[in-house]
């Protein structure tokens, strides 16, 4: 599975905000938000990654990211002129995408929860078809509303109804197989002039092909597309890791918990941010890291002269 991040767009409701720079680059908290969304992708086992965005902002999401390599990934770039429409993602990545299935990931969304890994690599283990990811909202009309059956597949859906039938809104992280490459080829423009998620969604969906998976207790699903949920999101985040005392969306603790890359990176990452308490955190964990393994290695001596390796 190959991931795409939908990063472009002109933030039009963070305005005079984002007539400088791209909403995704933009601080939720103590990290630029683009970071949430790439660290889901990262925690869902995916290396290989499309950053889409506007040409004036690629730049920046280049010099921010760089190729992934100091990240253990795979990072590539490519331009939405104007915007089209989340289908779009699929047209314009489609041979990046090639034979491969499709993570598709809106740049402005964070996700958090318990189990985060193995819940994401479970879903991409049972995909067949598409899956999409429900969450209960008080303002239904704002988002893409799905119903579903009794065994969780999606029975209807609808783009921001007046009258929702639900209060399930569809997130903005969609599991596809590479159809969906074809499906949004072939899709006409609504009524706004744009291609629509729930078109591609659609066909699957008559298919008995779509799945919905139900973000339960314990998990948050945040929209930052406005000057208030930006401010809730940050808040959110701040909490959450003072009482904690960890990082959420930390793309370098990732890289390392996953052996992405060794201790070495990761605090060489963090010392080019040694200023911040962002880049002391991670030389902490690349510390805690390298006097870890000593211990573990000995571990192994041990347990190899006992038979047992």
């Amino acid at each position: 599975m190959k991931g795409i991040i939908l990063a472009g767009g002109a933030g039009t409701r963070l305005h005079p905000v984002t007539l400088a720079v791209s909403k995704q680059l933009l601080p939720v908290y103590n990290k630029p938000m683009i970071y949430y969304p790439l660290s889901v992708l990262m925690l869902a086992d995916i290396r290989d990654i499309l950053i889409i965005s506007t040409s004036e902002d690629q730049p920046l999401f280049q010099r921010l990211l760089g190729d992934g390599s100091e990240l253990g990934l795979d990072l590539s770039y490519a331009v939405q002129p104007e915007p089209g429409g989340l289908p779009e993602a699929f047209i314009i990545g489609a041979d990046f995408a090639g034979d491969d299935s499709i993570a598709l990931i809106l740049g402005d969304n964070i996700f958090y929860g318990p189990h985060m890994a193995e819940f994401l690599q479970e879903s991409r283990r049972d995909l067949d078809g598409c899956v999409l990811f429900g969450y209960p909202v008080s303002d239904p009309e704002r988002y893409g509303v799905g119903e579903v059956d009794e065994e969780g597949l999606l029975v209807s859906i609808e783009e921001k109804p007046a009258k929702p039938r639900t209060n399930r809104a569809i997130t903005g992280l969609y599991f596809f197989d590479n159809r969906a490459l074809d499906i949004a080829k072939n899709l006409t423009p609504s009524v706004r002039g744009e291609l629509e998620i729930t078109d591609v969604i659609r066909p699957y969906q008559k298919e008995g092909k779509a799945k919905v998976i139900d973000l339960g207790h314990g998990f948050a699903w945040l929209d930052t597309g406005t000057h208030d949920s930006l401010l809730d999101a940050s808040q959110y985040v701040q909490v959450l890791e003072r009482r904690q005392g960890v990082r959420i969306a930390c793309i370098e603790e990732i890289a390392l918990r996953r052996g992405l890359v060794d201790a070495e990176v990761c605090h060489r990452r963090g010392a080019s941010m040694a200023k911040s308490g962002y880049g002391e955190y991670v030389m902490k964990i690349a510390r805690q890291a390298q006097s870890a393994a000593p211990d573990r290695m000995a571990g192994a001596g041990a347990t190899r002269k006992a038979g047992l390796g």
